[in-house]
């Protein structure tokens, strides 16, 4: 049987021919190889060099392989994050003519680390926790898809950290099985699965003295169990908002932001009887609210400011006709964001008189502002809106705030 490439790009079966396909994966010489960190595997996996990519091969038989890459190809579809497949190789031999085991070929996330790499090293558990939390939401989302991994592990789970985001990714999907929806059921016994592997994983390292003392095992397995179940209720819970009841929605990131997730994307769909929110969270580093508003408007906030203000852009854009995240042919958040500036926050922090605004920046007026209209609306049953929240702060909250700043004088 002659040696068959089977890729995603046409030009990468010219790349891969380069590399020594006779030869046994676990005896490929140093020259083609690229020493990267790689979890705990039932096969034999190497990184190599393919032109300007550095490649994962890893050896298993044909049918496996091939399923795999499809399953891959199918989530790098569903915009999941995973590993990207490039190829299939089938038919090699080695120089007596023995036959030899096919090889799946992946490209290598730049920048990434294995999860069990990661634990092997002196992290704060205030990073660990994160570093679940990343992988919560990645199960969570596979769930969403209908994809029950069948063998989360942190072997098999890459981390990287991108723009300040804590992000997991699925690197082997072969025990994987992609459905229209996941039953409870089936969901329960991926997430128990996991609970199993990345504790057993813990405790082995734990028994070498690469564990950071304060983490136990067990505990750290179940609480990626209890993240999960928060976050897929959360998430999963649907919402039908009748008109004028928009603080509903900030309500739902107030308890997304309690859980420790961040509102990656917000989608609001109409309907005849009210509207549904879908929300995909994420797991943000220290700072990043600050980075993301100062790209997105210009503004410099405090990074507790910068959040709150995020928040109240995403909401605003995802109200917005020209809204629709995916579409080349929508508006850029760049510019929704622009138009949320000179429409919506100037306006808003203009309404309040310099000579009332003391030591206040405008990013903090901004805050206190959204934070009245949020109690206001509470109390009120529905959205009153920005005016009047502005209306209510200058007569009712703002004169009291300064004369509690205004030192007083003495007789």
């Amino acid at each position: 049987m002659a040696l068959q490439i089977n890729a995603t790009n046409p030009e990468h079966p010219v790349l891969l021919l380069e590399l020594p396909w006779d030869v046994p994966l676990e005896e490929w010489p140093d020259e083609y190889l690229v020493p990267l960190p790689r979890g705990i595997s039932r096969h034999v996996v190497r990184y190599a060099r393919a032109g300007s990519e550095v490649i994962a091969v890893k050896e298993l038989a044909e049918r496996p392989a091939l399923r795999e890459y499809e399953l891959l190809r199918d989530l790098d579809r569903l915009g999941i994050p995973a590993v990207d497949p490039l190829a299939v190789v089938t038919g090699r031999v080695d120089t007596a003519g023995e036959p030899l085991e096919p090889v799946l070929i992946t490209r290598h996330l730049g920048g990434s680390m294995p999860y069990r790499s990661m634990f092997e090293t002196t992290l704060r558990p205030a990073t660990m926790h994160r570093l679940m939390d990343a992988l919560a939401v990645l199960l969570v989302r596979l769930h969403l898809a209908g994809f029950a991994w069948g063998d989360c592990s942190l072997s098999n789970t890459l981390f990287r950290r991108d723009a300040g985001a804590y992000a997991a990714y699925l690197v082997d999907a072969e025990t994987g099985d992609l459905h229209p929806t996941l039953s409870n059921g089936q969901r329960d016994y991926d997430l128990d699965l996991a609970r199993v592997n990345i504790s057993g994983e813990l405790l082995d390292l734990e028994a070498s003295g690469a564990l950071h003392p304060s983490v136990d095992p067990i505990e750290f397995g179940m609480e990626i169990c209890a993240r999960y179940q928060s976050l897929w209720e959360e998430l999963t819970r649907v919402s039908v908002y009748p008109a004028g009841k928009y603080h509903f929605i900030e309500r739902r990131i107030r308890r997304l932001n309690e859980l420790g997730f961040d509102v990656a994307e917000m989608q609001i769909e109409h309907s005849s009887n009210g509207d549904t929110v879908t929300f995909v969270p994420k797991v943000v580093d220290a700072g990043h609210h600050q980075r993301q508003l100062l790209r997105l408007t210009g503004l410099d906030a405090e990074e507790n400011q910068a959040r709150r203000l995020l928040n109240d852009l995403e909401s605003w854009m995802a109200t917005q006709d020209d809204y629709a995240p995916g579409d080349p042919l929508a508006a850029r958040p760049e510019v929704l964001a622009h138009r949320w500036v000179r429409d919506v926050f100037r306006p808003t922090v203009r309404a309040v008189p310099l000579e009332l605004r003391g030591a206040m920046d405008p990013a903090e007026i901004y805050h206190e502002l959204l934070e009245h209209r949020w109690y206001m609306s509470e109390h009120a049953q529905h959205d009153i809106g920005l005016d009047t929240a502005v209306d209510d702060y200058l007569k009712n909250i703002l004169p009291k705030a300064r004369e509690t700043l205004e030192p007083t004088t003495p007789e």
